[in-house]
C-alpha cells in the first residue's frame, strides 16, 4: 500500500514535471497532475487485477482521455495540455530499449518479444484515446438531446 502511494506520488511529479517542459500553462498543470495520478491508479488497479498489460494501458488511457477533455471544457483550454503530460507514464520507453538493445546485441527472439509488447501498448494506449473521444461525443449528443427536450417541456409549462 505505501509502495502504491509512493508511486503515485512520483506520478503526480513527474507529470507536473513533465508539463513545465513542455511550457504547459501554470494554471493547468495541477488538474494535469492530478488527471495523471488518476489515470495511474486505474492502470495500477488493471494489473493488480490480472488484466494484462493492454487491457490496463486502454483503461488508463481512456481515463486519461475523458478527464482531459472534461478539464479542458471547466478550464477553457486545448484538451493537449492535460492528456499529453499525463500519458508520461505510460509511455513504453524501457521496453523499447530492451528491444532496440537486444537486436544490437544479436537476440532477435527476445528483441521480437519486446517489440510485440510496444506495439500492443502503444496500441491500445491510441485506441483508449480513441474510444474517451467517442465517449466524448456521444455524451454531448446526448446532452442536446436531454437539453432540447427539457426546453421543449419547459416551454409548454412555464410553472416547471
Amino acid at each position: 500500500m505505501l509502495n502504491l502511494l509512493i508511486e503515485l506520488g512520483l506520478t503526480y511529479i513527474a507529470t507536473i514535471t513533465f508539463g513545465v517542459l513542455l511550457n504547459v500553462p501554470r494554471t493547468s498543470l495541477n488538474i494535469g497532475g492530478w488527471i495523471g495520478v488518476l489515470s495511474f491508479l486505474a492502470y495500477r488497479l488493471c494489473m493488480m487485477a490480472d488484466m494484462g498489460i493492454a487491457i490496463a494501458n486502454l483503461v488508463g488511457a481512456l481515463v486519461i482521455g475523458i478527464l482531459s477533455m472534461q478539464a479542458a471544457r471547466y478550464k477553457k483550454m486545448p484538451v493537449i495540455n492535460f492528456n499529453i503530460p499525463a500519458l508520461v507514464p505510460f509511455v513504453p520507453g524501457g521496453q523499447a530499449y530492451q528491444m532496440i538493445k537486444n537486436f544490437a546485441l544479436g537476440d532477435v527472439s527476445t528483441a521480437i518479444s519486446f517489440l510485440l509488447q510496444v506495439t500492443i501498448i502503444a496500441g491500445s494506449i491510441a485506441f483508449g484515446l480513441l474510444l474517451a473521444e467517442m465517449v466524448n461525443r456521444l455524451q454531448s449528443k446526448l446532452m442536446v438531446i436531454f437539453s432540447s427536450r427539457w426546453s421543449r417541456d419547459n416551454r409548454r409549462n412555464p410553472k416547471l
